[in-house]
């Protein structure tokens, strides 16, 4: 198979598809790469190092699109890159379609065999391709939000850690997944006091156990919510269903609970967010404020540690995309129940039941379309 690796171009996304490692493995497979000129600069690899691992390095991205039949990214394509979608090509990256009906239109429109990252399940039924960007999304969360509540950036003027004699900064995580696990890491080590709050009372318990009492755990129920909003100084937004848009557990109107200059990380910004106030931001323009509440909504965090995330990234998403250029698409699918999870969209059929509930799209089952291996 032709594999294609373009620079992403969405706003400050520095990550690459493919490290010059992976571009040899898909070698040694026996494909062949293609990479656009300067697209792992960003993350630290450069045009010499892909070409050293066989890849072939072209001009400008368009000449990858068109000549690759797997197009291996980081990040959903965007506008500019909607007329290089094509029938019968597929797009192998994070998608989140049920926060962006353009992107999933124009998915189907020109009949994209669409794979999406955040879908893709292992034998546990976890998600492998998901998990490392949100443990490092959990982790920036954290340090984000920390440095948001410095005055100068209009926050609280609250250190997270405190000093003695003085109180610790309060961090409520709402979601006690990968992401929030992850915060609660960072602020723990930060010396904050830390709530964290879930629907599971299984992994309320563990997330007890594993940090020894040292955290408040709380049962998300509404009236938790806010009582949490009111006493915190940063608020962590880490609630993920998988395939689907995020539900709102904080209105605009709970805004008003909170201290004047606390800080919302909206980590699920991806998936349209769980503050009903969230609207993506840029590591350019990062933040806005809505009644006297900093709001950090970054859709692509980890971009900002490139070097750590592509690596980190590519470790998990190589094994399927290695399946996928061993065997197409469709004996992929029936050779791996976690391929067949990933497709979105297939032949002009949304294939995900979360996409199409968010847009009243027919859903259509991966396995009626592709053959039994």
């Amino acid at each position: 198979m032709v594999v294609g690796v373009v620079k992403e171009i969405k706003n400050h996304e520095y990550r690459v598809g493919l490290t010059p490692s992976c571009v040899k493995a898909y070698m040694d497979a026996g494909n062949s790469v293609l990479v656009e000129a300067g697209a792992g600069v960003g993350s630290g690899f450069e045009d010499e190092e892909y070409k050293l691992a066989g890849a072939m390095i072209l001009p400008d991205a368009e000449a990858v699109w068109t000549k690759a039949e797997m197009i291996v990214k980081v990040k959903e394509p965007i506008k500019p890159e909607y007329p290089f979608l094509r029938e019968g090509l597929i797009v192998y990256t994070y998608l989140h379609l049920a926060a962006d009906k353009d992107l999933t239109m124009a998915l189907l429109d020109n009949k994209v065999s669409a794979v999406a990252y955040e879908t893709i399940e292992n034998q546990h039924g976890e998600l492998p391709c998901l998990r490392p960007m949100s443990e490092i999304a959990g982790r920036l969360s954290v340090q984000e939000g920390a440095k948001y509540l410095e005055k100068p950036y209009k926050g609280r003027g609250v250190l997270l850690g405190g000093v003695p004699g003085v109180e610790r900064g309060k961090v409520a995580i709402i979601g006690g997944g990968t992401v929030g696990l992850n915060a609660c890491k960072m602020a723990r080590g930060m010396g904050a006091n830390v709530t964290i709050l879930d629907i599971g009372a299984k992994r309320l318990a563990y997330l007890d156990d594993v940090f020894n009492g040292s955290i408040t755990t709380l049962y998300s129920s509404k009236a938790n919510i806010q009582k949490s909003l009111s006493e915190a100084d940063l608020v962590i937004g880490a609630v993920l269903i998988p395939g689907k848009a995020a539900p709102k557990l904080v209105t605009k109107q709970d805004l008003k609970l909170m201290k004047k200059g606390a800080v919302i990380v909206d980590v699920a910004v991806d998936q349209g967010g769980c503050f009903e106030t969230t609207k993506p931001t840029t590591h350019q323009d990062p933040v806005f404020i809505i009644d006297d509440v900093v709001h950090y909504c970054v859709a692509n965090m980890p971009g900002a540690v490139s070097r750590t995330s592509t690596i980190a990234l590519t470790n998990t998403t190589l094994e399927y995309g290695l399946k996928i250029a061993a065997h197409g698409l469709e004996k992929a699918c029936g050779m791996c129940k976690g391929v067949a999870k990933g497709v979105n969209c297939y032949d002009g059929k949304c294939t995900l039941t979360g996409v199409s509930e968010a847009f009243d799209l027919e859903y259509t089952d991966i396995t009626t379309l592709t053959s039994p291996c």
